[in-house]
């Protein structure tokens, strides 16, 4: 494989931008270079390698901080924009303890903040800061409309074309972005975006409508779907990644309460959910089938004096769509004072409401709230009704940093536009697939979906009105050569990521978990698993598309 999910695989911009980094700076030019946005995370990244690295790599850590040279009269239209880089450099040794901390932090820079930089950095206009970064101060940028470039038709508005359009605004840091790197980035609107991210994420903003420079009234947030009536636009947090936004989250957490107590991951975790709470922090107590018996068992060490950070789990769990049951455990957390922080990605809020259970809610917006594969992005909600609130939100005005790109940040606005109605057609279309599925007995073992899974009871209770089950749906056959068919034949995309536009289909264990496979065994997680996420194909076509497959799967059997 020469590239994949960008916190697995560094990115070819970001290797670019890092090879030409070492080429000026490195000691020793067969070094490795992780970049980072800030030199607070680069410092992060340094202590996490020196708790755990070899005196031999530590000996060769170096970091530099590259910032905008504010003395060249090209570089002023650019200073609100804060284009930074801070690089962890070491001897190639280090590699493995590096990308450790970028791939389970979710840190690093993105892709568009590595090409602008890098252009920046051939012009002479990112430089070496060897004294303390200072956030420039920059003019108030002149309102204007919108560019067209993020004014599209919805996803599923299948085949329909619109002419490109020719942008013409005035002489100002937008058109200068425009000339000088070829980007159609109207500075203007990206706090305007966040501030609509931010609402539609809150359920108080729905409607496809233009961006506007104009404040939004608060009394706006008062209605949302989220049913929380005193939730504030500040109480939803953006972060370059959804792994970054939990990563976020448990540092808040610790901030807030105390760094001594251990979590619970409550349910089979996504990969990196887990190694967080074992690696930045006290520890982690795992229960990885989030079963009533498995409550009973820390409500019953619970009873005995045992105490936590906070308990983390996914609503429904990845791959197994398993729903623990909220309701209890909010009334453990408030018996026992502990935080419960709820990953809600695969259910989304379009489907489920979990802010109510919840003190902090996070998601990668990266999944089906964007869909269209070109930008990553998570998000974090304190819930204002939380015992904990004030904490959090006086860890977060000290300690986190915006680190969303401008450019990821307009691109995540524009897709996240027709995010309710992508979510009703991978409703209808993932209930029709499981209908076909759940028919073929003699093939299929086990199909795994909210509305069909022992805890169907947990989800009901949580599901909003006019909501669906997701689109994530996981199979196991009963046989493996069966499993090998029909993967082979099922004719969408192939790739290991979820919430896409379009259906993948992924061997998901396999690829997630091949280290462990006899350790996800002992969960329920069977090896052969085939996980779809499924898209917004018209339905009569992708429920053809899975009976095909079927067959293919069947003729194995027969063979």
């Amino acid at each position: 494989m020469t590239t994949g999910y960008p916190r697995f695989f560094i990115h070819r911009s970001i290797q670019a931008l890092a090879k030409d980094v070492i080429a000026k700076y490195a000691t020793a030019k067969d070094s490795v270079a992780f970049l980072w946005p800030t030199r607070k995370i680069a410092a992060r990244c340094v202590s996490f390698v020196q708790s755990r690295a070899p005196p031999e790599v530590l000996a060769t850590l170096e970091v530099v901080h590259l910032v905008l040279d504010t003395s060249n009269p090209q570089s002023q239209p650019l200073r609100s924009l804060c284009p930074t880089i801070s690089a962890v450099i070491c001897c190639k040794e280090g590699f493995s303890y590096l990308k450790q901390y970028w791939q389970h932090t979710g840190d690093g820079i993105s892709s568009r903040r590595a090409e602008f930089c890098h252009s920046l950095f051939k012009d002479g206009l990112l430089i070496e800061d060897e004294g303390p970064l200072k956030s420039p101060t920059s003019p108030s940028p002149k309102p204007c409309r919108g560019p067209k470039r993020y004014q599209r038709p919805g996803s599923v508005d299948v085949g329909k074309q619109q002419q490109p359009t020719i942008v013409n605004p005035d002489k100002d840091a937008s058109r200068f972005l425009e000339e000088r790197f070829g980007r159609n980035l109207d500075i203007s609107f990206v706090e305007p975006a966040k501030s609509a991210i931010r609402r539609r994420i809150a359920g108080a903003l729905t409607s496809d409508k233009e961006l506007s420079t104009s404040p939004v009234p608060e009394k706006e947030m008062e209605s949302n779907t989220r049913g929380i009536v005193n939730l504030r636009e500040e109480d939803v947090y953006l972060f370059p990644a959804g792994m970054n936004a939990i990563f976020n989250a448990h540092r808040a957490l610790l901030g807030a309460r105390s760094s001594n107590l251990k979590s619970i991951n409550f349910g089979f975790p996504y990969v990196d959910t887990l190694k967080i709470l074992e690696k930045f922090g006290p520890g982690v107590v795992f229960y990885g089938h989030a079963s009533e018996s498995d409550l009973d068992d820390l409500e019953s060490r619970l009873e005995k004096g045992e105490r936590f950070l906070a308990l983390f789990c996914e609503f429904p769990g990845n791959p197994l769509l398993t729903c623990p049951n909220l309701v209890r455990i909010r009334q453990l957390a408030d018996k026992y004072d502990f935080a419960v922080l709820v990953d809600e990605t695969i259910g989304t809020f379009a489907n489920i409401n979990v802010l109510q259970y919840s003190d902090i809610v996070v998601s990668s917006l990266t999944k089906i709230f964007s869909g269209d594969c070109n930008v990553m992005g998570g998000s974090a909600i304190f819930n204002p009704n939380s015992r904990y609130y004030s904490a959090l939100k006086d860890f977060a005005r000290t300690s986190f940093e915006d680190t969303y790109w401008p450019e990821d940040v307009m691109f995540m606005e524009r897709n996240s536009r027709d995010f309710a109605s992508r979510i009703d057609r991978i409703n209808a279309n993932a209930e029709a697939i499981c209908e076909v599925l759940l028919q073929e007995a003699d093939l299929i073992k086990t199909v795994f979906f909210p509305r069909y899974n022992e805890s169907s009871a947990n989800y009901e209770v949580v599901k909003v009105l006019g909501g669906g089950y997701g689109g994530l749906i996981s199979v196991v056959f009963h046989r493996k050569e069966q499993a090998v068919a029909f993967y082979d034949a099922v004719d969408t995309a192939k790739g290991p990521s979820l919430g896409t536009n379009f259906t993948l289909t992924s061997p998901y264990v396999l690829l997630a978990h091949y280290q462990e496979l006899d350790w996800a065994a002992q969960f329920g997680v069977d090896p052969d698993l085939i996980r779809i996420s499924v898209g917004l194909e018209d339905t009569e076509d992708i429920v053809k598309v899975f009976k095909d497959a079927l067959t293919a799967a069947a003729e194995a059997t027969k063979a």
